[in-house]
């Protein structure tokens, strides 16, 4: 099983990059499935029906989210719809969405947490994921862990070791180069990074951002212009043991016209 995961799409430069990329890097790579975190496509906050639907029509068949999921209020009604994206499983009880998604075709489990370090007090990820691991038996498994603290990631990487085949950090938006297979058989990275534009703050325009910094004063952030880093990785899953044999990361550029 070869699982190509795209990092956090950001507005329409990130989404123009995967239009214009997504084809020839399947072409190249050939996965069996493409995933994608898209909690940042609409704006660079949040996600909607229509700018979700643009991605899927490229390929990518089912999608994550994290702390920005509920930025455009009218995600509340899609996901009465079912699509194929899960939101942060260590969500409170009773929140809209899924915490996880299996494709029985590929007998894949996806899997969202968000982590606490730094960010909202939500529940346990690590409980969350040990409650959904002991009722859910799948060949393979996927988590995307939305987590500001590197720490936090690597922990819960490591607890994860041998128990999920392909583990994938987001939120940051700079990708790491720490890619490995972890001893009990686990993939590994700690952020994916990002699908936006390279002269920025994380996807914002710089100006905007280093404003805000430098007087602590509300400014709104406006998404960067200019060329755009395509990242992402890749993790190869052996058929039977559905542990990984090799991690990938993925860095292109395109730049507009």
């Amino acid at each position: 099983m070869r699982i190509l995961f795209i990092g956090d799409i950001f507005a329409k430069p990130g989404r123009n990059a995967v239009r214009h990329l997504l084809p020839s890097l399947i072409q190249e790579l050939r996965p069996d499935i493409v995933l994608a975190n898209l909690e940042n496509l609409a704006g660079g906050a949040g996600l909607t029906e229509e700018t979700c639907n643009e991605m899927f029509a490229l390929g990518i068949r089912a999608a994550t989210t994290g702390n920005h999921v509920w930025d455009h209020r009218e995600v509340f009604a899609y996901f009465e719809k079912n699509p194929p994206i899960v939101r942060p499983l260590n969500y409170p009880a009773g929140a809209p969405g899924r915490g996880w998604l299996v494709l029985e075709d590929l007998d894949l489990l996806i899997v969202n947490l968000q982590g606490r370090v730094f960010m909202r007090s939500l529940d346990d990820p690590f409980l969350a994921m040990d409650a959904l691991l002991s009722k859910e038996r799948h060949r393979f498994t996927f988590v995307d862990f939305h987590a500001e603290a590197t720490g936090e990631k690597r922990a819960l990487g490591l607890y994860l070791d041998g128990r999920v085949g392909a583990f994938t950090g987001t939120h940051t938006h700079v990708q790491t180069a720490d890619e490995q297979c972890l001893p009990k058989g686990t993939g590994y990275i700690t952020d994916a990074g990002m699908v936006g534009p390279r002269h920025s703050v994380i996807g914002t325009e710089p100006q905007s951002t280093i404003r805000r910094y430098l007087t602590q004063l509300p400014y709104r952030f406006q998404t960067g212009s200019g060329a755009v880093d395509f990242n992402g990785v890749v993790f190869d899953l052996d058929d039977t043991t559905g542990l990984c044999s090799s991690v990938t990361r993925i860095q292109r550029t395109w730049s507009p016209e």
